[in-house]
């Protein structure tokens, strides 16, 4: 044995133990996923054939509509509608709105996950210092480590999609969530508490308010990873633009990958000035 190799007896073996135990969770709660599964997997189909159902024209206007609303400029209008439309010269609308789907599910979740934990975080020491080490593991583990599990619990298709990206597309949300809350001036809650205003008061008038900024820039880079994970989600049976991306590469055709990619750049694109707007104008007010 080589000098500059570690010792045998030193080494400690993980892997059957962790197999075991995901074994025993499928064995023990298999019907408890299975209905998971099945729940989630309704909510994005009727969110997809909401959006499929829509007319294109009504889609531009929407989003022709929300630009102007959160950028007050008349150049949004016609900006996202145009990158809306350009998705459908591309001829891919209708997996655009499969991905726009399962990016909007995954959000919603996120917020629903994120805000609440950063909230807890804000709010105690030691919930911090046991969070952190966490949301590090969440951010740098490989998706494919964590796709594992997330297949033998939920099989293929959308719904270990859906995991994999709250796992890396929520911790940004928890960490500005938390940063902003705790950057709130202690002068505001305690002129706040000395009127007479309750926990509750303080933060849904007070802190909130004041962390939106920070909540918004969080909401900004859940969007943007969680859009980051559709290829990804496509290797798992998730569909969508990222499908279209990983068939360019297993067929080496470069023209079909790149056009896909570009679509899922708009999409980003329109979501990003989005939030930025809306993050723009919380900081002003």
């Amino acid at each position: 044995m080589p000098e500059s190799s570690f010792p045998e007896f030193l080494e400690l073996s993980l892997d059957e133990p962790i197999n075991a135990a995901t074994r025993a969770l499928v064995r023990n709660y298999g019907g408890f996923f299975e209905a998971v599964s099945t729940g989630l997997l309704a909510i994005i189909l009727a969110v997809e054939t909401a959006l499929k159902a829509l007319p294109w024209w009504l889609v531009l206007l929407l989003a022709a509509a929300t630009g102007y609303h959160a950028m007050r400029h008349w150049a949004a209008p016609p900006l996202f509608a145009g990158l809306f439309f350009l998705v459908g010269i591309l001829g891919l609308w209708d997996l655009a709105m499969q991905t726009l789907a399962l990016t909007a599910v995954s959000v919603f979740f996120a917020v629903l996950i994120g805000l609440p934990a950063g909230i807890g975080l804000a709010r105690s020491h030691r919930a911090r210092i046991i969070a952190r080490p966490i949301l590090d593991a969440m951010q740098t583990l490989p998706s494919f480590v964590y796709l594992i599990p997330a297949l033998m619990l939920f099989g293929l298709g959308k719904v270990p999609a859906l995991f994999a990206t709250l796992i890396y597309a929520t911790p940004p949300l928890i960490r500005l969530t938390e940063l902003g809350l705790r950057l709130v001036e202690d002068r505001f809650t305690e002129v706040a508490a000395d009127l007479g205003a309750t926990r509750w008061q303080r933060l849904w008038d007070i802190e909130l308010p004041l962390a939106l900024p920070n909540i918004m820039a969080g909401i900004n880079q859940t969007i943007m990873m969680a859009l980051s994970m559709v290829v990804i989600a496509s290797m798992i049976g998730a569909r969508g633009l990222g499908e279209e991306v990983l068939l360019g590469i297993q067929r080496l055709d470069v023209g079909r990958g790149l056009v896909a990619g570009l679509a899922i750049v708009l999409l980003a694109i329109v979501f990003d000035r989005i939030t930025q707007a809306y993050g723009k104008r919380a900081e002003h007010r």
